[in-house]
């Protein structure tokens, strides 16, 4: 079962279901989710492995689809799905295998496609850092510094970090067996023909022309957005229009 965060009251109108990306949580999401929540009920999730949810196996793209699926079953579906990286891949096979539980698709800033970098290293530092001797936030970032440079990044990593607890809710055994998994894309037969916005950083290399081939066989009203100045990070980087763009498709 995943840990499932709920904001706004239903009201009749299809709620909103945000599923985060690798390494994230719920709670990456709070302040988009609140300001959706204006109009209508919006759901965030802890994806297996991360934040409160269960550490399980497997962690590939099947099982996270059938987790979401699960949620939106018991919200008494379907609902309007954003995604962002894995979660926007989980999204897509939730879309591609479980058609009629999703009236509407964003997927931030990933393409269903297997992708050559590793996200090992992260898992690396993550592991390099002696939680024993962490008494605050602060301990843990400066240890992390040593292994990674970008503090956004480490702020990102450190809030999967129980301070008290001097243990990451990551299950970062489960996410390194399956990382082959996580950067693939697994074979799905089917197509989605609702409409899906697919909402990408301008500044991100993640969604290419090259990929738009593959996306339009499995999403055939596929339309595409780049929000100016934006990274891989899109909805944190610039979360005004990122939410502006999300609400203009799913209202309209």
């Amino acid at each position: 079962m995943l840990a499932t965060y709920s904001i706004g009251e239903p009201n009749g109108r299809p709620p909103i279901l945000i599923a985060h990306g690798l390494y994230g949580s719920a709670r990456n999401w709070g302040v988009i989710a609140k300001r959706l929540s204006d109009t209508r009920q919006v759901v965030t999730v802890d994806m297996r492995n991360h934040g409160q949810s269960d550490h399980v196996a497997p962690h590939d793209y099947p099982a996270m689809a059938g987790d979401l699926a699960e949620v939106i079953e018991g919200l008494g579906g379907p609902v309007d799905v954003v995604g962002h990286s894995m979660g926007g891949k989980a999204a897509m096979v939730l879309a591609l295998e479980h058609v009629d539980l999703v009236r509407k698709l964003i997927v931030a800033d990933i393409a269903p496609v297997t992708y050559s970098h590793t996200q090992q290293g992260m898992i690396d530092a993550m592991r390099a850092v002696d939680l024993s001797v962490v008494e605050t936030r602060g301990d843990a970032d400066r240890q992390l510094a040593n292994f990674v440079e970008d503090q956004g990044v480490r702020a990102f990593l450190l809030q999967s970090l129980d301070v008290r607890g001097k243990v990451w809710r990551l299950n970062l055994d489960q996410l390194e067996a399956d990382m082959d998994a996580i950067i693939g894309f697994p074979e799905v037969s089917g197509v989605f023909d609702g409409p899906v916005f697919m909402l990408s950083g301008a500044e991100s290399d993640y969604v290419t022309h090259e990929h738009r081939p593959e996306i339009k066989r499995l999403f055939p009203a596929a339309r595409f957005v780049k929000i100016p100045g934006a990274g891989h990070w899109v909805h944190a980087e610039k979360p005004r229009e990122f939410e502006a763009a999300c609400r203009a498709f799913l209202d309209a």
